[in-house]
């Protein structure tokens, strides 16, 4: 017989427990090291054990976790609640404090594994059993959670954590050299802790396992044919030596205090069996203690290890799914198309690309917010690459900047695997129920469900209407105030005695640290102090804030108000705007977080004293208030594209008195969920995809020089989306007009006139490269594009300096049809930004239009009117010259002409008004007559859209 099959010289040989688990921690020590010398980003597995009371037997074993903890690399935190008996709380308050501390510990992205030391003190087993199973099952590094116990008695499944004691057992087992293949192994208890799951354990190592327990007949006889036995009954020193068959392996799991008087407790620690006698003929044998305990820590240890490991592969895993596309040869429309698809749960495009579930706040099924909180969490991660979507100069139908936005993103998401989120504005009902439709994108190229994506989707431009039709309901009714009482029956109005006491709020505070008066008493101003604190005394020809409304209606571009006889007669000509262009919506797309956001709103200038200084939203008071109004409007919703990816849309500001691009926050929470970590593979990186509203003259070179200098961030690439239908009428072709058939020179190859339309595209690859930045024209092809015609461009594109031209069919193919378009993305992203301003902020506003008008243009110069002139001057003198500029211009002309197509010349840009933006921080000159309240022309689209009252589907919407 070998050594296995009979003990040396009647003696077994002592399984050191202590002496493996000690290697078992030093191999993980030196397995953190190194994966932290490899990946930098990877931290230190973090335990989290919680007890509940002071039990000392509880206390005992956490102390050595904690000690094993520390030993082999890893953090641990100890969390102590009070049984309800310590705190003299009702019946399950510690449980349920409990149960709080275990889901918090889910969800903290930081802690690796958690374990709840039982038993938890005054409760009974269903609320234990609730504890354990509602640890997280990544990470239930006792291995007790059901779905781990389920898979370990699996055949063809693998649980995530096994078991402590169990696996602690095999090791001692395998240890030895035994083979267990096809040995017979009698394992004596049938815990859910300990016995079943060694016996699933055993069956996985093809061993044949015999179950018994305290009542099975025949123990002694069965025992005794054991190659291995595993004791786990729970009767101090129940198998006597003369159970076991010689040569056995003898695995004591037991724990038992017994009498001895010998010792200073009054007790000793024993096992299961007897080990003298079975340490006679066992050829191994584990020690009480010493065996089996030392090891369940330490595979403790180890699945925390492998915890924090699975943890950090899965962060960095590309998971997303995408969804199928069915192309129909025959394109239908837009609603078709999107109503055909059924859209992936909002809740699991946000898992997919890292969004934590207490980070997401859904509005229904297919649409959500996401918490700010997501930007701390990542803040350690690299950004992914930032690329820039613009376009030429359009004709009045557009030319498919959204479409091409969200192809690309497709086609980087769906078709090349790479994590690739698209950032969009949020679209007006203006366009949506006027002429141009709805901005999802188009064909198979949409943000769906296209229908709540272009009606209400999240509400913030009802937010945004809200806050700015307060704070033009507080400028009147303050001025009206101030017109018909006394600078005392003013201020006691405005500070009232409160149980006979006066206070100051918040914006009144802020009003009087203007002013230089540092009092916070309303008591001690003096009478000067008080009424300069009082009348705001606004200048009504100064006055720019007008009433917001979310729809085409051309009779509010001129109204009066105030006609009611209880104004007194206060009447004054004023105006509303549509909503995106409220100074409101470029503060929400321009803000960081939303201290910035409630900071921009308070400094919004809405007019001049008499005295030539500025008034703003705090001294009117409302500030506050306004910010209430849109501290959900401030978190970025997510939705998804045809294909499944990622889109987030927020905010939506005007794209010519503002800077016509989506959120900030929006691009900087996409670029870290799209980053890679330090010391990751370049290869890994992400994509997020912008668009900028309007021609690249005017969206491209706002995001550039306003967009990017508030949020730091630098764009890495320019998609300068052309059509051939564009270029053709920059090349002479016949007006396009909304609701009109397009011309046969539209629908036909002509290439001499698309040829001398081209210089607009060169004009444009020319200011993308007055940037820095790296130029992929996209050749959005329409149904009537010839090859021919698609050559031409491509290699015009080229030779006029672009560093990549690809035609794109991604509105008839989906992602698919922009592959290669992604590919000359991902190559133009392969070098670091070179990205530069086209001005420095510290010139002179006028100098700054200037270099605009010139360098973006082509104008010879600048012509500002007289009021243009004072109103410069004022700003300046005010402190506001050394904000950027955002120009209003016609979107359909490089000049101020909308009929001048091509690259015209030879023009001097007249500036009629320059207007403050100071919460937004820019200055916007107004080139020319620029409506801020479009109309509805005379068959709007509304005509068309429609409820299906059988099944409430929208029907007809574009």
């Amino acid at each position: 017989m070998s050594d296995v099959e009979m003990s040396e010289a009647g003696k077994a040989k002592i399984i050191d427990g202590n002496a493996i688990a000690k290697q078992v921690r030093q191999s993980i020590s030196e397995s953190i090291a190194q994966l932290k010398s490899t990946n930098p980003t990877f931290h230190a597995p973090h335990l989290v054990i919680f007890q509940l009371g002071s039990s000392p037997a509880s206390s005992t074993y956490i102390r050595m976790k904690l000690k094993a903890a520390e030993e082999s690399g890893m953090t641990v935190e100890h969390i102590q609640i009070q049984s309800d008996a310590e705190s003299g709380a009702t019946s399950g308050t510690g449980v349920k404090k409990v149960l709080e501390a275990v889901q918090k510990a889910n969800q903290d992205e930081k802690v690796s594994g958690i374990l709840v030391q039982l038993p938890l003190e005054g409760a009974g087993k269903t609320e234990e059993k609730a504890v354990v199973d509602s640890v997280d099952v990544s990470k239930d590094v006792d291995g007790f959670h059901p779905e781990n116990i389920g898979l370990l008695s699996s055949r063809i499944g693998e649980p995530h954590f096994v078991p402590c004691t169990p696996a602690g057992a095999i090791k001692l087992i395998e240890s030895t050299g035994f083979d267990l293949k096809g040995s017979n192994v009698v394992v004596l208890g049938r815990s859910d802790i300990v016995g079943t799951p060694v016996c699933a354990l055993l069956r996985k190592k093809d061993a044949t396992v015999t179950q018994c327990h305290s009542r099975t007949k025949n123990l002694e006889q069965i025992v005794s044919t054991a190659d291995v036995l595993v004791a786990a009954i729970g009767q101090a020193e129940f198998v006597k030596g003369d159970w076991i068959k010689p040569g056995a392996i003898v695995i004591d799991v037991g724990t038992n205090y017994i009498p001895d008087s010998t010792k200073k407790s009054g007790q000793r620690l024993v096992g299961d069996v007897h080990f003298e006698s079975a340490a006679k003929v066992a050829s191994y044998i584990t020690p009480v203690p010493g065996g089996v305990g030392p090891m369940t820590v330490a595979m403790l240890m180890n699945n925390t290890f492998q915890a924090a490991k699975k943890a950090y592969e899965s962060r960095r895993a590309k998971q997303l799914t995408p969804l199928p596309l069915e192309i129909k040869e025959k394109v239908p429309s837009d609603i078709e198309i999107a109503v055909a698809q059924t859209p992936k749960p909002v809740a699991l495009i946000a898992e997919e690309i890292g969004v934590h579930p207490d980070e997401v706040e859904s509005y229904g099924r297919y649409k959500a917010k996401i918490e700010l909180s997501v930007l701390d969490r990542l803040k350690e991660r690299l950004d992914g690459k930032y690329i820039v979507v613009a376009g030429i100069t359009p004709t009045p139908l557009g030319e498919g900047k959204s479409t091409t936005t969200i192809g690309l993103a497709q086609a980087l998401g769906a078709h090349l695997q790479k994590t690739a989120i698209a950032c969009v504005r949020q679209p007006s009902q203006g366009p949506t129920f006027g002429v141009k439709g709805g901005a999802a994108g188009g064909g198979y190229s949409q943000v769906i469900p296209m229908t709540e994506f272009n009606l209400h989707l999240t509400g913030d431009i009802h937010a945004v209407t809200a806050a700015n039709n307060l704070l033009a309901a507080a400028i009147d009714a303050r001025m009206f105030h101030e017109a018909t009482q006394s600078d005392k029956g003013l201020f006691n109005r405005l500070c009232p005695a409160k149980k006979g006491v006066r206070t100051f709020s918040k914006p009144m505070l802020a009003r009087l640290h203007k002013q230089g008066v540092n009092k916070t008493d309303p008591n001690e101003l003096t009478e000067e102090e008080a009424a300069k604190f009082a009348r705001l005394d606004i200048d009504p020809a100064t006055l720019t804030w007008n009433r917001v409304l979310d729809t085409n209606d051309r009779y509010l571009r001129q109204i009066t108000v105030g006609q009611a006889p209880t104004e007194k007669g206060l009447e004054r000509k004023t105006a509303f705007d549509i909503a995106v262009a409220s100074e409101c919506m470029a503060v929400l797309a321009l803000s960081k977080d939303l201290a910035d956001m409630r900071a921009r709103l308070g400094r919004m200038v809405i007019a001049s004293s008499k005295a030539g200084e500025p008034i703003t939203a705090e001294d009117i008071g409302c500030a506050g208030a306004m910010a209430v109004l849109m501290k959900d409007a401030i978190k970025p919703t997510i939705m998804q594209t045809l294909e499944g990816t990622p889109v987030f849309v927020h905010a939506g500001p005007f794209a010519n008195i503002a800077h016509g691009n989506s959120s900030i926050i929006a691009d900087r929470i996409a670029l870290k969920l799209a980053g890679i970590e330090q010391g990751d593979d370049e290869s890994r990186n992400g994509y997020v995809i912008t668009e900028a509203g309007f021609g690249a003259d005017i969206g491209m070179e706002k995001f550039c020089n306003i967009k990017t200098r508030v949020s730091g961030l630098s764009p890495n690439a320019v998609v300068l989306v052309a059509t051939i239908r564009a270029l053709k009428m920059h090349g002479g072709g016949p007006a396009v007009t909304p609701g009109k058939p397009l011309d046969v020179v539209y629908t036909q190859e002509n290439l001499e006139l698309l040829e001398k339309g081209c210089a607009n595209l060169g004009k444009h690859i020319e200011n993308a490269k007055k940037f820095g930045l790296k130029v992929v024209v996209a050749i959005n092809q329409f149904t009537n594009d010839t090859p021919a015609e698609m050559e031409l461009v491509q290699k015009f594109a080229l030779n006029a300096g672009a560093d990549y031209a690809v035609p794109a069919n991604h509105w008839a193919k989906g992602g698919e049809g922009a592959v290669e378009l992604a590919k000359a993305v991902i190559d133009a992203c392969s070098e670091p930004s070179t990205f530069k301003f086209l001005y420095d902020l510290n010139q002179p506003l006028k100098a700054k239009i200037e270099i605009i008008a010139k360098e973006m243009y082509g104008a010879d110069g600048i012509s500002l009117s007289p009021e243009a002139e004072e109103e410069v001057a004022r700003y300046e003198k005010q402190g506001y010259g050394g904000l950027p500029i955002c120009m209003a211009k016609t979107a359909l002309s490089l000049s101020d002409d909308p009929s001048k197509k091509g690259v015209p010349t030879g023009f001097t840009l007249p500036i009629r008004n320059v207007r403050l933006s100071a919460g937004a921080s820019f200055v916007y000159p107004l080139v020319g007559d620029m409506s801020t309240m479009p109309g509805l022309t005379t068959r709007p689209g509304f005509y068309d859209i429609d409820l299906n009252p059988d099944t409430g589907d929208i029907e007809g919407l574009f």
